[in-house]
């Protein structure tokens, strides 16, 4: 039986591959001879340096294109001589006259003198050797001077990559063999971070729900078809997102969506806790004991609804090798290999739920009180994620208030309990302390869960101030204001966790205050995700926050510098004394 569940979540595996890869492929086998002109000759343009621009066409084999078609014009720039690169020579019949040609691939180096962005447009033209002439093309590129140094460097020290840029090198190698190990690692970092931890407690309380039956081989084949629904969704989120260009953190961190999670969380507390029992419907059920062994075969579709079902509370987590993806799905529509970083990255964040269902069938060899003990346990888990959930949503006392209840509910109820060991008596007893530390933070006016006491002790950490800014416009200005300074510009939203956590744990290290007090400081407040706060994200090619953009004396991108996704004191320091060394 189990053999033949293996071979099941393969082949929806390897269907799903399929399924990406033709997707990848569809535009190149169009009913059409022909490629379109944008497949047949790929434009990008960008900044080589602060007074070159790096003009390319990438040309599919059985093409080319004319050296003497280049045409180049641009606004609010002056463009100088453009550096174009001897072509091949050939007798063409469709002007009857030597021409100079490129196949595979030119870039034209284009001088330019601008202030800020402009705008600049490329006209072109190519053909097909089977005969097809395309007429002459425009492309549009939207580019920013100061996005980039005059010389590669910024305020003449160079900028080690970052953990950012290590990641956009290789996925733009294209090599699979070297994108898939790298996330995969990268998954297994990300698999102890607070977006991905809860499903542990989720995977746990099925596997303990299975009973004596939770053997070694069957806790393993849950966790797999868990892990794999919680991959498959996670991979076509981000694809999706990828392709339309809007991040997961926006969309499924809004109110109604964080209340719907923390509802579902609570049903399983209940259940965890016996109130009721969760069970597939009834018409459901009766169709699968139509034919044999599908009782099994039930649970374990429920069990892979359940990982598909957990990746949307993983989506909205925007780390590095998440922006990553998402940024070069959005820039090449690339679906094969941006969807295999993410499936890989998915497959590293899932290695630890692996391990728990192999550890589950020798922890829990047989059925008891213990086991209903554990139930509980999982199902106050479930109730700490619920309220975990909605407390961007919440005023910090209100937070407060929720653990303190939570935290001395289940003290008391573990103190009073007869059948509770000494042990249990220990634990109960933590966390009844812990829920009378939350109520005298109430009762003193404090507001952070994690420092109750700190009206008591009179040293409330002092926090970092930023300036707000609300839009493009409102930055460039602050900006331009603060030449001769390093910028740091951070972007944030209340429903951001990891906002909190560098607001929290980061920002507040005595060090960090010193390196940001010789820097201007601006925020943007992206919780409302209006059209303005979109337009931020767009500028920078964030997908949502946290994400902290570095810019030089000058006013200018400092590249390689910035930071996506939660960083401790020792790695921000470490960011920081990169871009602004003392």
């Amino acid at each position: 039986m189990s053999e033949r569940f293996t071979a099941l979540f393969a082949l929806m595996l390897r269907t799903f591959f399929l399924a990406v890869l033709t997707l990848a492929t569809a535009g190149a086998h169009a009913e059409d001879e022909y490629l379109p002109p944008e497949q047949a000759f790929k434009f990008s343009a960008s900044m080589k340096d602060a007074g070159t621009i790096a003009v390319r066409f990438d040309i599919a084999d059985g093409y080319y294109m004319y050296r003497e078609r280049f045409g180049f014009t641009a606004e609010g720039a002056s463009l100088g001589t453009p550096q174009l690169p001897s072509g091949k020579v050939k007798f063409d019949e469709t002007f009857q006259k030597d021409v100079e040609t490129y196949r595979k691939a030119v870039t034209v180096l284009l001088p330019v003198e601008a202030g800020g962005i402009f705008k600049l447009n490329v006209a072109s033209q190519g053909c097909a050797d089977k005969g097809l002439c395309y007429a002459p093309m425009a492309s549009l590129a939207e580019l920013d001077v100061r996005a980039v140094p005059s010389s590669g460097t910024s305020a003449g020290v160079n900028v080690p990559v970052s953990e950012m840029g290590r990641i956009e090198a290789a996925l733009k190698s294209g090599s699979l063999l070297a994108i898939v190990p790298l996330f995969l690692i990268l998954g297994l970092g990300l698999a102890f971070t607070p977006c991905v931890l809860p499903m542990v407690p989720i995977l746990s309380s099925i596997i303990v729900g299975e009973g004596a039956q939770a053997g070694r081989k069957r806790a393993f084949i849950l966790s797999l078809a868990y892990s794999l629904g919680m991959a498959l969704v996670y991979t076509a989120l981000g694809v999706a997102a990828g392709l339309i260009g809007e991040g997961l953190a926006a969309a499924l961190q809004k109110p109604p969506i964080l209340i719907g999670f923390a509802v579902l969380m609570l049903a399983f507390a209940l259940a965890m806790f016996d109130v009721y029992q969760m069970q597939m419907p009834a018409f459901i059920q009766t169709r699968l004991l139509q034919a044999s062994e599908k009782q099994a075969h039930g649970k374990l579709l429920g069990v892979f609804a359940m990982g598909a079902l957990s990746a949307l509370i993983v989506g909205p987590c925007v780390a590095a090798p998440l922006a990553g993806a998402l940024i070069y799905i959005s820039q090449t529509r690339d679906v094969l290999v941006g969807g295999g970083a993410l499936f890989a990255m998915a497959a590293g964040m899932s290695i630890p739920l692996l391990l728990v269902g192999i550890s589950a069938g020798t922890l829990l060899p047989r059925a008891g009180a213990w086991m209903a003990e554990v139930k509980r346990f999982f199902g106050v888990l479930m109730l700490a994620m619920a309220l975990w959930m909605v407390s961007p949503l919440l005023p910090g006392n209100l937070q407060m208030l929720g653990w303190a209840l939570l935290a001395g509910a289940y003290g008391a109820f573990l103190l009073w309990s007869r059948r509770a060991g000494w042990l249990a008596k220990a634990c109960g007893l933590a966390f009844a302390l812990v829920g009378a530390l939350q109520l005298t933070g109430v009762a003193t006016g404090a507001s952070d869960p994690l420092a109750p006491l700190a009206k008591l002790r009179g040293n409330e950490v002092r926090h970092v101030e930023f300036m707000r800014v609300k839009s493009l416009a409102e930055l460039e200005t602050a900006v331009a204001q603060a030449r001769g300074k390093t910028v740091l510009f951070d972007f944030y939203a209340d429903w951001c966790v990891s906002c909190k956590e560098m607001e929290k744990f980061t920002f507040t290290d005595p060090r960090i205050q010193a390196q940001m007090g010789q820097m201007v400081l601006l925020q943007a407040d992206v919780t409302a995700n209006n059209e303005d706060d979109k337009a931020l994200l767009k500028r920078f090619k964030l997908f949502g926050p946290p994400g902290i953009v570095f810019f030089d004396k000058q006013g200018r991108e400092i590249p390689g510098g910035r930071v996506i996704g939660f960083q401790n004191a020792e790695r921000f320091l470490q960011s920081l004394e990169r871009v602004n060394p003392i």
